[in-house]
């Protein structure tokens, strides 16, 4: 259905900033729910963050008040503006949509598909 690739990644100092971006195809960023993960090496996808389809957002605690997610609907794009980098932040990050459910009392995303991933280095 939908295609996602990111791009943005890098490598920056503690500290720095980056912009990373998801280009969606296939289908629109406004018809699904949107988010960020990221994965450390031998560990678990974890989320970073949301966007619902009512604009609604949400952050992981790690990356609350330094990370803003966003996105342009005419453009089919999904972006992650990170702030104050630290090295904790290394990972490889993904974008992903899906669709919202009900799960125990609580509206969450079902992500279902996912970009290839774009690596973000944070040196101090």
């Amino acid at each position: 259905e939908v295609q996602l690739v990111e791009s943005g990644g890098g490598s920056v100092q503690a500290g720095g900033s980056l912009t990373l971006s998801c280009e969606a195809s296939g289908d629109t960023v406004s018809g699904h729910c949107m988010g960020w993960y990221r994965q450390f090496p031998g560990k678990e996808r974890e989320g970073v963050a949301r966007i619902d389809t009512d604009g609604s957002t949400r952050y992981g605690d790690s990356v609350k008040g330094r990370f803003t997610i966003s996105q342009d609907n005419a453009k089919n794009t999904l972006s992650l503006q990170m702030n104050s980098l630290n090295t904790d932040d290394t990972a490889v990050y993904y974008c992903a949509a899906g669709r919202l459910r009900a799960d125990g009392g609580r509206i969450v995303c079902a992500f279902r598909f996912w970009g290839q991933g774009t690596q973000v280095t944070v040196s101090s």
